[in-house]
């Protein structure tokens, strides 16, 4: 797990840690010291810890003005034991919503397990974006079916089209159209 870093390429557009909005702002990255575990086995230090032993992220880019957001994860996604949703609401979602963010696009292509609970922070967060949107890109096909199984798909957008397993060619603005195209024909 120690050789799959957060993706990198986006970095020259976005920084969390450089951008004074973000839950990250002025986070310092030691890159020669493996320090935070998963179930013991060590993750690049590029990952954020965002309140899970379980669960870690990367803010790969967030546009204020379009109000969206890309966020890559890795890990097990536990509701059931850890609360999962509930850290990634609080300590996430909830600052970037006050920030005006309402379109959410999640990576998950590094997920390697759902456990999932009740759906109630899925719903509070569905409702908070409003005119907004909660997209799940390149998840793997049985997280996917974990999360129809507690009905998060009400709440988001999965599967289909969305399994964009070519997104790290486009520039993040063109990622975003195309993710905001599919969604908005989902809706229409």
């Amino acid at each position: 797990m120690h050789e799959i870093e957060p993706y990198y390429n986006w970095l020259k557009y976005y920084d969390s840690a450089q951008d004074d909005r973000s839950p990250f702002f002025g986070k310092q990255y030691n890159h020669d010291q493996y320090s935070e575990t998963i179930y013991g086995y060590y993750i690049d230090p590029a990952w954020d810890y965002m309140g899970s032993e379980t669960l870690y992220i990367k803010i790969l880019y967030t546009d204020y003005d379009l109000g969206y957001t890309v966020i890559e994860f890795i890990g097990e996604w536990n509701d059931a034991i850890n609360n999962d949703i509930m850290e990634l609401k609080r300590n996430i979602v909830e600052p970037l919503l006050k920030e005006g963010i309402n379109k959410f696009i999640l990576i998950g292509e590094n997920i390697m397990n759902f456990h999932g609970s009740d759906d109630c922070y899925y719903e509070e967060w569905f409702e908070d974006v409003e005119d907004g949107w909660i997209a799940a890109v390149s998840f793997p096909d049985f997280v996917q079916d974990e999360f129809k199984k507690y009905q998060v798909d009400h709440y988001i957008n999965m599967g289909g089209t969305l399994q964009i397993d070519k997104w790290r060619t486009m520039q993040p603005h063109n990622f975003f159209e195309v993710v905001n195209g599919m969604i908005m024909r989902r809706l229409n």
